[in-house]
């Protein structure tokens, strides 16, 4: 599965109740990966599946949010979890408060079900909680292959939002106990040997990818966006310069881009 979304400059969360502010490219974007996933988890035994990227910034948690949103207009019962302990964001992106959440679950501070935020009737969301000094270890501990046996058997789906494969090997380490990943890309942005990375590793860790959505794709770049079929080709992504800064807490670094296609697109506007 390869999914071309078109996204503006900055991350579109959708609205919860209703999307007619939202653009409707991204809307029909998401509707097709919720359909395509739907079919690709129907002969899985859990709907439990995560989301990652290969580098930091290429709209992961920002899709994490939205995919479940979208999940949840159908009126499946959706709980979202934040699994990047070291840079968390879902907590900003939906508004809520971040004082206890899976960290504090996985160390055994607090019940699950005391850590949940219901956004709506459909919609639940577990914060990824204060910063532990020992993430990969938590994730890859009983408790928390335990957490997701338990939700996967409440929920209708179950989205996890992991941290960047190529940077730590959190997402490696929670894949296993879920139906597989799904990798975000950003068109023009992210360096297919940053993917190819990401694949290997996937791979060699014997995960299912279960497909890839591309972030900001752009519809007048002529690289085939629209509503037709989508399927695998090969983009030529451009080269670019890399600065260095620490992802998260001490925990080793990841390289970004110093300038974006869209950086670039908005000073030609």
């Amino acid at each position: 599965m390869v999914i071309k979304k078109k996204e503006d400059s900055k991350s579109t969360v959708m609205n919860i109740s209703e999307t007619r502010h939202v653009p409707f490219a991204v809307v029909e974007a998401y509707k097709a990966i919720r359909t395509n996933l739907t079919f690709l988890l129907s002969g899985s035994e859990t709907k439990v599946f995560c989301i990652t990227s290969p580098e930091a910034g290429e709209g992961k948690s920002t899709t994490s949010v939205n995919m479940a949103i979208a999940f949840s207009q159908l009126g499946d019962k959706v709980l979202l979890i934040d699994a990047d302990m070291r840079k968390s964001s879902i907590h900003k992106k939906l508004k809520i408060e971040n004082n206890a959440g899976l960290s504090n679950v996985l160390a055994g501070f607090n019940k699950y079900s005391e850590v949940i935020n219901h956004i709506s009737d459909t919609f639940d969301v577990i914060t990824a909680g204060q910063v532990p000094p020992n993430p990969s270890e938590l994730l890859g501990s009983a408790r928390f292959k335990e957490l997701v046996d338990t939700v996967g058997k409440e929920y209708s789906y179950v989205i996890i939002d992991t941290p960047p494969i190529d940077v730590v090997t959190d997402a490696l380490v929670i894949a296993p106990h879920t139906a597989g990943l799904v990798l975000v890309v950003k068109d023009q942005v992210t360096p297919t040997d940053s993917i190819s990375r990401a694949i290997d590793a996937a791979k060699f860790a014997g995960l299912n990818i279960l497909g890839a959505i591309m972030n900001a794709a752009n519809p007048k770049s002529g690289r085939g966006y629209g509503y037709r079929k989508y399927g695998y080709r090969k983009y030529g992504y451009r080269k670019y310069a890399y600065s260095r800064y620490g992802y998260g807490y001490g925990y080793g670094s990841a390289p970004t881009l110093q300038k974006t296609q869209d950086d670039a697109n908005s000073q030609q506007q």
